[in-house]
């Protein structure tokens, strides 16, 4: 038999199959191919595009389709959230008026990075008809925001203070309210403290109710019991008859809209006889703090697409969804809290009680602006004695 190449071999235990040797070629030719081979391979490596794995990995792309629709819902949901705040916007702008408007100082600059102030005006009008047609604003209250200190102030101005209203000469100044509507109140408000008031809201008491139950209730501190005198009965004439008013336990408390109502309606305390208008006020004060907190919160911002239109119909503003945006980012990193409040010495002018005030009020606007330390009332002053205080309710 011929020598020749087998295309197998043979071992001790028999044959194997195993490759064919080929035949050599010459080293130039491979030379070649090789440069060859190299450029067309360093060619598609250029034009290869990055696969991250995910074909020999399942977690990676699991990862990957989790990224995108977590990505994709809070794209909807925040696109859902303005479109509503918006919509729910529009409306409270038209429900203002053109002329509060015209009456603002405009804000050179973002809320987010500029102080602003921010007059809240309330309003309740009652059941009753003895003062269904009363258009007083009870409520009057600064919020001054400042986030180069990462604080929120709030003012509160007695109702009952007497000051300059522009064009009517000296009267209280809820009346500025009654007689121009927001405008009035509006002018009155800056002229007298000196701030130049930036934004309106004008609050419905009486609608609040509804907001605080979409809310799903506030929570609110009460630091003494209190017995109301027998207003706005809700039972029957004959068990009215002998009621002797609302209860409020001393700590915090949760309230529907309808008991929050009640509380910032307090006008007298029957276990307290020393509160005043001013602690009415404050009490006031609470319940729009406690909201506005409420507004703010994480597990609202997630409803704010289902929420946002009942959150803005008690209310009337010139604030933009964008403002209010701002304002919900400026109240979540406020660091501080201030609450002040104007006061006066109570006289009678015209049979009417109202507060005569003193040059302590424009200490208090400085502290608001934060060019003077803040200081509360001093100890033994009048219950009507202005000052500031970092508690929820001023002593």
């Amino acid at each position: 038999m011929a020598n020749r190449d087998e295309p197998y071999r043979i071992y001790r235990g028999g044959r194997s199959k195993g490759n064919v040797p080929l035949k050599r070629k010459n080293s130039s030719s491979r030379g070649r191919k090789t440069a060859a081979g190299n450029s067309a391979g360093a060619h598609s490596r250029r034009l290869r595009f990055p696969r991250f794995g995910l074909r020999h990995s399942g977690w990676k792309r699991r990862t990957l389709i989790a990224l995108v629709v977590v990505f994709l819902l809070i794209l909807t949901w925040a696109l859902g959230s303005y479109f509503a705040l918006r919509d729910g916007v529009q409306k409270a702008n038209k429900r203002l008026g053109p002329q509060a408007t015209q009456a603002l100082s405009p804000l050179h600059g973002l809320m987010l990075t500029t102080a602003s102030n921010i007059l809240v005006l309330g309003t309740d009008h009652s059941s009753t008809a003895a003062r269904a047609a009363d258009d007083h604003s009870d409520s009057i209250m600064i919020v001054h925001t400042d986030p180069s200190r990462h604080r929120i102030v709030y003012l509160s101005i007695p109702r009952d203070l007497r000051v300059p209203i522009p064009g009517h000469g000296d009267d209280r100044i809820n009346a500025a309210f009654q007689i121009g509507g927001p405008s009035l109140a509006i002018q009155t408000v800056s002229t007298y403290t000196g701030l130049p008031v930036n934004h309106v809201i004008v609050v419905d008491f009486g609608e609040f109710r509804r907001l605080i139950d979409a809310l799903g209730g506030v929570d609110v501190y009460v630091p003494k019991p209190i017995l109301t005198d027998p207003f706005d009965c809700p039972y029957s004439a004959s068990r009215c008859a002998s009621w002797k008013g609302y209860r409020f336990a001393r700590g915090m408390q949760h309230m529907n809209g309808e008991r929050a109502l009640v509380y910032s309606r307090i006008r007298k305390n029957q276990l307290d006889p020393s509160e005043t208008d001013i602690t009415r006020g404050a009490r006031q004060q609470q319940i729009v703090q406690a909201v506005l907190s409420k507004i703010t919160s994480a597990t609202t911002m997630i409803q704010l697409p289902w929420l946002a239109d009942d959150l803005l119909k008690p209310m009337a503003t010139d604030l933009s969804a964008g403002d209010l945006m701002q304002l919900g980012w400026i109240k979540l990193r406020a660091s501080r809290t201030l609450h002040c409040r104007l006061g006066g010495d109570p006289q009678y002018v015209d049979g009417a009680a109202e507060l005569i005030p003193g040059e302590e009020n424009f200490s208090v606007i400085r502290m608001v602006q934060g060019t003077e330390a803040p200081r509360p009332p001093a100890v033994g002053a009048s219950l009507y004695a202005p000052g500031c205080s970092t508690g929820a309710m001023l002593p």
